[in-house]
């Protein structure tokens, strides 16, 4: 009976007039005063809304139109700058492509900085830079070279770290005077072939990329110091203990066993510093290896010489 009377009582229980916030019982009239206040009041901060977004959208275009015009203004200081001294440096200036105005300087320019920007191709002018002897682009975009870069006969210095390139063009080799060649942490999966032919060359950076196994002539090869590192290189080819002018060979974290390194390479090769750490192998496996104590004769003899 406690239940039927509970329900019955909270049907016939007539609905309470609501009260305003102060307290104060709201008639019908007051409550179609206070709905429509609310209202309005609705309205007035959906106007304030759209202007606060109007304006945060006209302060980013002038931050925008701000940014291109100190850019130009950069940019114009630079190329004043690169007319006097035959060197232009327009490193992490967010440029997606080469800035034309470059090519009114292309017979002049003798060192040239395009780092740290967006740039994913080079112009066909580029290779019109006859006289440039150090070109640096490290960490953009590039996926690829000219198919004429060759044209670049006194190019001495070659930076091109930290992009997405896989092969060099053939008229790679064409690059004759080129002795300082970095190309790590890009996407190369074999040796360039193209780096056979050049007879000047003192340094090759090949470091972090995907190279799994080096050319079988390998012995063509002119530099003084070769940087594998962090590759996946699991066989050296019998002709690398022929490389005419091969000091330094820099080996670590790659795929090899002890055994790749061969009596006849550590005996007869010239390489007189051989970094190898983080292969297939423990050092003192390495240590024991015929031929090593040749090697560390080499080894010792280039080291006192630097004393």
């Amino acid at each position: 009976m406690l239940s039927c009377f509970s329900c019955t009582c909270t049907s016939n229980r007539e609905e309470e007039p609501s009260s305003t916030p102060g307290g104060v019982t709201a008639g019908p009239e007051q409550a179609q005063v206070q709905t429509q206040r609310q209202g309005q009041e609705f309205v007035n901060r959906g106007t304030c809304d759209s202007t606060e977004i109007q304006g945060r959208r006209r302060n980013s275009n002038n931050s925008a139109s701000l940014r291109k015009i100190m850019g130009n203004s950069n940019l114009k200081q630079h190329i004043e700058t690169a007319k006097k001294t035959g060197a232009c440096q327009l490193r992490n200036l967010k440029f997606k492509e080469v800035p034309e105005e470059l090519q009114a300087l292309s017979k002049t320019l003798r060192s040239v900085d395009l780092s740290d920007n967006s740039i994913n191709q080079f112009p066909p002018w580029i290779v019109s830079f006859g006289n440039l002897k150090n070109f640096t682009v490290n960490n953009c975009k590039l996926s690829s070279l000219p198919d004429d870069i060759g044209q670049l006969k006194k190019l001495e210095v070659l930076s091109l770290s930290g992009n997405v390139i896989s092969r060099l063009p053939r008229s790679f080799s064409n690059l004759s005077h080129l002795k300082n060649l970095t190309l790590s942490k890009n996407r190369f999966k074999s040796f360039p072939a193209e780096l056979l032919s050049l007879q000047q060359l003192d340094l090759v950076d090949l470091s972090q990329n995907a190279i799994t196994d080096l050319p079988a002539d390998i012995s063509r090869l002119q530099t003084v110091e070769l940087n594998l590192n962090q590759n996946q290189v699991s066989l050296l080819p019998e002709s690398l203990s022929l490389c005419p002018r091969l000091k330094v060979l820099r080996l670590e974290e790659n795929c090899l066993e002890a055994s790749s390194f061969t009596p006849a390479f550590l005996k007869n090769s010239k390489v007189s510093l051989l970094v190898v750490e983080g292969n297939m192998f423990d050092m003192k496996t390495f240590h024991n290896l015929e031929g090593y104590d040749e090697y560390m004769e080499r080894y010792t003899a280039t080291k006192k010489k630097f004393n």
